[in-house]
């Protein structure tokens, strides 16, 4: 009777084990990466807000909540930076080279990179539609933007979207809430104001990999950082809880199995 409880006991301090394993083993997303951008103004625009970057294997969605941009404007923006791992970050007051007091998108592209996406709302998403101001979307009459759309991207993309950091453009030096070349022309197309093509705001990956984006859409502000685990790692209050829960049971297992083992030991003597 004895060794037969004994025996019992050594198979459900075994059970603990076993879950845990079985709980390390499980993946920690369930194929989505999800990482957040906190938007800074740039040239004193004002402008601030929150972005959402969403991978589901080569399929990038992009959600952003913007505000203090220019009322009733549209607001060219971008993913600028590299995918060969070249670190560019957003400038700052230094970046204004020839002292006029505008960060020009010349100026600023040696700090954030190259256009590699351009957030339009329909049609090409390629460098090529960096200026389709026509196709970007438009600051309501508060000077708030919400934008969201799901683009197909390189596995390059993929790869390096943590090199990559969302801008938007377009800024109101002289306050009267609307584009004209009193900062003048475009360094990019002296068809549009300074105004128009100046970075407003700028942000990089603040978070790494989250699991999906939030229930209720993107919140404006800052939030803090999230460790990136890879599959096998117990992530999250469930699976410390997990472990412990199986490191309490086996330790009662042991409480419980050594007095039994010690009867057989004195019947047997």
């Amino acid at each position: 009777m004895t060794s037969q409880r004994t025996a019992r006991l050594a198979a459900l301090c075994v059970l603990p084990a076993v879950l845990v394993l079985s709980g390390a083993a499980a993946p920690a997303t369930a194929g989505e990466k999800a990482y957040q951008i906190n938007l800074n103004q740039l040239n004193g625009s004002q402008g601030k807000g929150t972005a959402m970057l969403s991978l589901h294997g080569t399929r990038l969605t992009v959600k952003i909540e913007s505000e203090g941009l220019v009322p009733g404007q549209p607001h060219a923006q971008h993913l600028h930076g590299s995918t060969d791992g070249h670190d560019f970050q957003c400038p700052d007051a230094s970046a204004d080279t020839d002292g006029d007091g505008i960060i020009n998108n010349t100026e600023a592209t040696v700090h954030y990179g190259d256009i590699n996406i351009s957030l339009t709302t329909d049609g090409d998403t390629s460098p090529k539609s960096g200026l389709a101001v026509d196709r970007m979307p438009k600051a309501d009459a508060q000077g708030n933007l919400s934008y969201e759309r799901t683009i197909p991207v390189s596995q390059d993309v993929v790869d390096h979207i943590k090199d990559l950091h969302i801008v938007q453009h377009g800024i109101d030096p002289n306050g009267n809430k609307k584009y004209d070349f009193g900062a003048g022309k475009s360094e990019l197309d002296p068809k549009l104001p300074q105004e128009a093509t100046a970075p407003a705001d700028c942000g990089i990956v603040e978070g790494a990999a989250v699991g999906s984006l939030p229930v209720g859409g993107v919140e404006t502000g800052g939030g803090a950082p999230t460790s990136d685990e890879g599959p096998g790692a117990l992530v999250g209050a469930g699976g410390l809880a997990c472990v412990a829960v199986a490191g309490a049971l086996v330790l009662k297992c042991r409480r419980r199995s050594t007095p039994a083992a010690e009867t057989t030991e004195q019947s047997a003597a």
